[in-house]
C-alpha cells in the first residue's frame, strides 16, 4: 500500500512548498429583459466555476499525483459536483508588478536578482509584461513569451521618486484580462510602500477581490532582518494576496528569497485545476431600489487524503463574486 501511495504522490523536495489558488472563471449565459408585471428578480449568469487548488505536506513540500476523488468543493456550504480535474503542467499569463520608487533605494539589485530567479523557472510557453512604478505606474513592457526582455527593462532602473503602488497593481489586473492563458497571476516586488497613487487601496481591493487573477508579493527590505519593510507594508501585501489565495513572502536571507521566488514558479506550474457548475442557480428576488448585480460567494475546499499520508494542507481562493442579472 505505501509503494502505491509513493507512486501516486511525488513532492518537489528542492522547495519549501507554497499553497495558494487561482481565480475563479465565469462564463456568461444569455439573460431576459425584466417585465414591468412582475417583481424583479436577478439570476446569476454563473455557469462553470473553476479554480486551482495547492496541497503541501507537513514539511511544506509541495504534493502532486492526486486524483478529483481527493477533494470535495463547497460553495456557501454546500456540497458540489466536480465536473473537471487537471492537474496538467499549464503555461500562465504573468504579469510582473516592479517597484522603483526611491523607498527602493539599496534593494532594486536583490529585486533584479528575484526576478531573474523567477523567470528562469517559470513555463516554457508563459508569457509576461511588466508594470514599473515610482511617481507613476506605467507598463514598460507589453506581453512578451520572451523573460529577457522583462529582465532587460529593469536593469537600469534606478530608484527615485515616490511610489504609486496601488495604481500599479491596478494597471497590472486590468492588463492580466488582455492575457491568452486562461490562468493568470500577478507577482508584486516591493516593499509595500504607497504615496503617490491616484487609487485607493479600497478601491484596488475591490478590484482584486472580483478579478480573475491570482496574487504573489514578495516584499524587499533594504537589509534582511531589518526593520524598514514596516508593519504597515507588509499587511498591504498580505492583504493582496491573500484576497486571490495568494501569499505575500518576506525573505530574511538571500537564500530565502531564492527559494520563494522559485517556490512561486514552480507552484504556478503544479495547481490542481477543478471545475463544477454550481447547484445554487436559483433566481434571487431584490429590492426594485437593490442596484448590488453581483453577490459574495464562499468556497471551500476540503482534502480527503490518501490513507497513510495525513497532514497535507489545501489552500484555495475563498470565494467569488457570481454576477447577476435583472429578469
Amino acid at each position: 500500500m505505501q509503494n502505491r501511495l509513493l507512486t501516486v504522490i511525488r513532492t518537489v523536495t528542492v522547495l519549501l512548498g507554497l499553497a495558494a489558488s487561482s481565480p475563479v472563471c465565469l462564463a456568461q449565459q444569455p439573460t431576459t429583459p425584466p417585465r414591468s408585471d412582475e417583481t424583479p428578480v436577478v439570476k446569476t449568469t454563473t455557469n462553470l466555476v473553476t479554480l486551482n487548488v495547492s496541497v503541501t505536506d507537513a514539511q511544506g513540500r509541495f504534493v502532486t499525483g492526486l486524483d478529483a476523488e481527493h477533494f470535495e468543493i463547497y460553495e456557501d456550504n454546500v456540497k458540489q459536483t466536480i465536473e473537471f480535474f487537471s492537474d496538467e503542467d499549464a503555461p500562465v499569463s504573468i504579469g510582473i508588478v516592479f517597484d522603483m520608487s526611491g523607498s527602493m533605494r539599496g534593494r532594486l539589485n536583490r529585486s533584479n536578482v528575484a526576478l531573474r530567479k523567477f523567470l528562469d523557472a517559470c513555463h516554457d510557453e508563459d508569457e509576461f509584461f511588466l508594470v514599473g512604478f515610482n511617481n507613476q505606474a506605467k507598463l514598460m513592457m507589453d506581453y512578451t513569451p520572451n523573460p529577457e526582455r522583462i529582465t532587460g527593462a529593469v536593469m537600469l532602473a534606478e530608484a527615485r521618486g515616490q511610489t504609486a503602488l496601488y495604481d500599479a497593481v491596478y494597471i497590472g489586473v486590468e492588463k492580466l484580462k488582455e492575457g491568452r492563458h486562461g490562468r493568470r497571476a500577478l507577482v508584486i516586488i516591493s516593499d509595500g510602500q504607497d504615496n503617490s497613487s491616484r487609487y485607493t487601496f479600497r478601491e484596488v481591493r475591490q478590484l482584486v477581490r472580483e478579478a480573475d487573477v491570482q496574487i504573489y508579493a514578495i516584499g524587499i527590505a533594504t537589509a534582511f532582518n531589518d526593520t524598514s519593510l514596516d508593519l504597515q507594508g507588509r499587511a498591504i501585501l498580505d492583504e493582496l494576496a491573500r484576497l486571490t489565495g495568494g501569499r505575500a513572502f518576506f525573505p530574511n536571507s538571500q537564500v530565502e528569497l531564492q527559494e520563494i521566488i522559485t517556490r512561486i514558479a514552480v507552484e504556478l506550474r503544479h495547481q490542481y485545476g477543478i471545475g463544477y457548475t454550481p447547484t445554487s442557480l436559483a433566481t434571487i428576488p431584490v429590492s426594485l431600489k437593490s442596484n448590488d448585480k453581483q453577490r459574495w460567494r464562499k468556497l471551500k475546499v476540503k482534502l480527503n487524503a490518501p490513507k497513510g499520508l495525513p497532514g497535507l494542507t489545501v489552500t484555495a481562493r475563498e470565494g467569488y463574486y457570481a454576477t447577476f442579472s435583472s429578469e
